[in-house]
C-alpha cells in the first residue's frame, strides 16, 4: 500500500522542512509515502472563498484514481488517539487497497466535491494549527502509527 499526503500551498519554513524531510525518511522503512504539494492558486483576489475551495478541489481531484481510499483531514473529523489512529493504519493496510490518501485543505477548507468524494474524515484536534505546522505534525503521527504497529519503543504507553 502507498500512502499519499495531498497539500495545498509550500511550506517557507526552513526548520518545518527539514523536520517534514526527516520523518518522511523515517517512514520509508515502513510503507511507501508520498507527499504531494499542490501550489497555491495565483490571482485569488477576484475569487471567493467558493469559488477558491471549488478550484483546489478540483486540482486535488485531479491527483486521484477511482480506486484510491480518500480521507481528509478536517476540523470536523473522527479524532483518534496514537494507538486508534494505528489500528486505523492497519484496517486499511489489510483491506489491500493500493493507495491511501490524506488531504489538508487550503486555507477555506474543502469544496463540497472533496466532501462527496471522501471516504472519511480525520480530525488532529479541537485546536486550530496553521496548515504548515498540520503537516508536520501528521506526518509524525503517521510514523508515531507504524512504531506502535511494529511494537518499537518510539511511542510510550
Amino acid at each position: 500500500m502507498t500512502i499519499k499526503l495531498i497539500a495545498i500551498g509550500k511550506t517557507d519554513n526552513k526548520n518545518l522542512i527539514t523536520l517534514i524531510d526527516d520523518y518522511k525518511k523515517r517512514l520509508s522503512h515502513y510503507i511507501k509515502f508520498e507527499f504531494e504539494i499542490i501550489p497555491d492558486l495565483k490571482k485569488v483576489k477576484h475569487l471567493s472563498e467558493t469559488q477558491q475551495k471549488e478550484k483546489e478541489g478540483e486540482l486535488i481531484l485531479a491527483q486521484t484514481q477511482p480506486s484510491d481510499v480518500f480521507i481528509l483531514l478536517d476540523e470536523n473529523g473522527k479524532q483518534l488517539d496514537s494507538i486508534a489512529f494505528s489500528n486505523y493504519l492497519q484496517k486499511h493496510m489489510n483491506s489491500g487497497i493500493k493507495t491511501l490518501i490524506f488531504v489538508i485543505g487550503g486555507p477555506y477548507g474543502f469544496s463540497d466535491a472533496l466532501y462527496t468524494r471522501a471516504n472519511g474524515k480525520l480530525g488532529l484536534s479541537k485546536m486550530t494549527f496553521s496548515h504548515q505546522m498540520v503537516r508536520l505534525f501528521f506526518i509524525e503521527q503517521l510514523y508515531r502509527g507504524f512504531t506502535i504497529l511494529k511494537n518499537e519503543p518510539y511511542h510510550h504507553r
